[in-house]
């Protein structure tokens, strides 16, 4: 069961376009519009239509297609209120006639009786379906909201984390001025889709593309730097933890030892970097994501530089340049 509270009337606000566009209208029962949609899924009425409710999800989106409307024109007038008004009786949260169908009249007063929203779309089922369920797959993916930067940089999303004053929002800037593009900046609300994706996106869309510069103030990254300077969201690939640089501390030096750290039972790769002054954050970064862009096509750096080290010890010839070395003074 979903947790987050979303209402039919909640699914109609959706700002949609393109291939994520529902079309849907409500033709009826609108008192049913504030019925929470607590199962995020969908459902081809069908048998129920034969009157077989074992195991009838009436809980998820019941969508009506060219068949089961055909199925409802066969039966009598008097066998097809009874039967939709013994589905609506389950209370589903609303019902979907695809194909651009109009339900028939007493579908509409049973959905007025039962206070059940009826609604239409022109998708055909099946897109209708792919369309929805995307649809759920976003609203009720688990989110957590988190302080740190997003950025995609060289096609990796690479989340920066730190403490406030580390610098986050300096580095990425200056990435932005590089040509790589910003996602949010202080506020990042991270999301588990499909159990294996973490997408990040701005809290506040209306100023995740805003950027606070100390000294300078808040700045409007897309249009001092144009609109391909951002992007809305971007799948989080590798997390960099900003920290100040620490005498005492040993730091990775080879990169075999990769750490991760856990989002919704994600493990995504997560590196430190030190900070101090003189070190080029801006570009240990995009050798990060460049270098970890490359894992992903199956080249690891720190693995092949290990594996020739130990291929060398092995051949013999650490040995003999060892022994070779004129140690008389």
């Amino acid at each position: 069961m979903a947790e987050k509270s979303f209402s039919v009337l909640n699914l109609l606000d959706l700002e949609l376009e393109g291939r994520n566009a529902l079309n849907l209208t409500c033709l009826g029962g609108r008192r049913g519009l504030s019925a929470v949609i607590s199962y995020p899924n969908v459902t081809r009425t069908g048998i129920a239509l034969t009157g077989f409710f074992e195991g009838y999800l009436s809980n998820s989106v019941q969508v009506f297609g060219i068949q089961e409307v055909a199925y409802l024109s066969s039966l009598s007038l008097e066998n097809r209120i009874a039967i939709i008004e013994k589905i609506l009786s389950f209370s589903p949260p609303c019902v979907v006639f695809a194909h651009g169908m109009n339900p028939s009249e007493e579908i509409v007063a049973a959905a007025d009786k039962f206070g059940c929203a009826i609604l239409k779309t022109d998708l055909e089922i099946t897109e209708f379906c792919i369309r929805i369920m995307r649809v759920f797959s976003d609203v009720f993916a688990p989110s957590k909201t988190m302080h740190g930067v997003l950025l995609e940089v060289c096609g990796i999303g690479v989340l920066l984390t730190g403490h406030s004053g580390v610098g986050k929002s300096e580095c990425a800037l200056e990435l932005v001025e590089r040509g790589h593009r910003l996602v949010a900046d202080d506020i990042v609300e991270v999301r588990c889709v499909n159990g294996n994706s973490i997408l990040g996106r701005g809290a506040n869309t209306l100023i995740s593309h805003h950027m606070e510069i100390r000294g300078l103030g808040i700045i409007n990254v897309s249009q001092l730097y144009g609109v391909g300077s951002v992007r809305d969201q971007k799948e989080i690939q590798l997390v960099i933890q900003l920290e100040e640089w620490d005498k005492a501390k040993v730091y990775d030096r080879v990169g075999t030892n990769m750490e991760t750290i856990d989002f919704f039972g994600v493990k995504i790769p997560s590196i430190e970097i030190p900070v101090k002054p003189g070190r080029t954050l801006p570009i240990i970064i995009e050798a990060a994501a460049m270098n970890e862009r490359l894992k992903h096509k199956g080249v690891d750096s720190s693995r092949d530089f290990n594996r020739n080290i130990l291929k060398w010890i092995e051949t013999g010839e650490a040995k003999s340049a060892y022994y070779s070395v004129d140690d008389s003074y």
